[in-house]
């Protein structure tokens, strides 16, 4: 079991949740906020996306850079993790399988980082593998993928290193062994998405055992899993990450904020005996690069 625990909250995603809550972040201002009242509830980490104005998911550095500006500006600490998943999105054509279809949005890998270059997070995330992700197609190669751990390395930024299912901490351990992640390794075990692995205890431990040596690891549950899984996580020595990217409701039927689900998963850890760490804790223990 973990006794020191680190709370990520992942505040909006890149989902159709827009309409299917009624306080989804969307603008750069609404996703700060959701950041800032999240690690005032008790996160040590903010995970961000950002949507463009009718909710769409985006990539756009000036939108990462008003959310980034207005974190920073707050006053209030937490360590900023940025996705770095955006522009792996095919939705192959019915007409030509070889084209991508309506909703396709795929770039290449340093393109990918570009707001990520522009902006020195403290973390982004790397999607180690491709995926069927619902009803499209995730993909991120091998090629594209050591060019962008290399890229973050160079940079300073920490890669977490996002693992849908068993291959990807597979591929993930192939780049900490070709040196193109610094130690400690930092892994998010991602559970329950259709159609990666499922969220149930069989399958996070399957996962955590195949970890290498010395990783820092957290994991998360979709949906109704996500306080099961964060309970579960902890359990196995993990860290916990929470957020209306992964589920809207606080309990059935009721609507969840960023801050409600950060502070139920905090009463869960510290229910289980243990203690959350704050933002310059959570530094420490993932050895993230100090910043000006």
């Amino acid at each position: 079991m973990n006794r020191e625990v680190i709370v990520t909250c992942a505040v909006t995603g890149a989902g159709e949740t827009v309409g299917k809550h009624p306080s989804i972040p969307v603008s750069p201002k609404q996703i700060a906020e959701a950041a800032i009242e999240a690690a005032k509830a008790g996160a040590a980490i903010a995970h961000c996306h950002v949507r463009e104005a009718d909710g769409a998911p985006s990539r756009r550095t000036e939108l990462y850079a008003e959310v980034v500006e207005r974190i920073r500006g707050s006053g209030t600490d937490v360590v900023v993790n940025l996705t770095a998943g955006m522009g792996g999105d095919l939705y192959p054509s019915d007409d030509n399988p070889a084209v991508g279809g309506p909703g396709t949005d795929m770039v290449g890998p340093l393109e990918r980082l570009a707001h990520v270059e522009a902006l020195l997070p403290e973390i982004c995330s790397l999607d180690c593998g491709t995926l069927n992700f619902g009803d499209s197609v995730y993909v991120s190669t091998p090629a594209y993928l050591r060019v962008m751990a290399e890229r973050v390395r160079t940079l300073g930024v920490k890669p977490e290193l996002e693992c849908f299912d068993t291959g990807h901490i597979r591929f993930a351990k192939a780049l900490i062994d070709e040196g193109l992640v610094d130690s400690p390794p930092l892994f998010q075990i991602c559970l329950g998405i259709p159609w990666g692995a499922p969220a149930d205890t069989a399958a996070m431990k399957n996962m955590v055992d195949m970890l290498p040596e010395g990783a820092v690891w957290a994991g998360f549950g979709i949906s109704a899993m996500e306080m099961p899984m964060a309970a579960q996580a902890v359990l196995l020595g993990g860290h916990v990450r929470v957020g209306l990217e992964d589920n809207l409701y606080l309990e059935r039927g009721v609507f969840a904020s960023n801050a409600q689900l950060v502070e139920k998963a905090i009463e869960i850890v510290e229910l289980m005996g243990a203690r959350v760490l704050g933002p310059a804790e959570a530094r420490d223990k993932l050895g993230l690069r100090a910043r000006n």
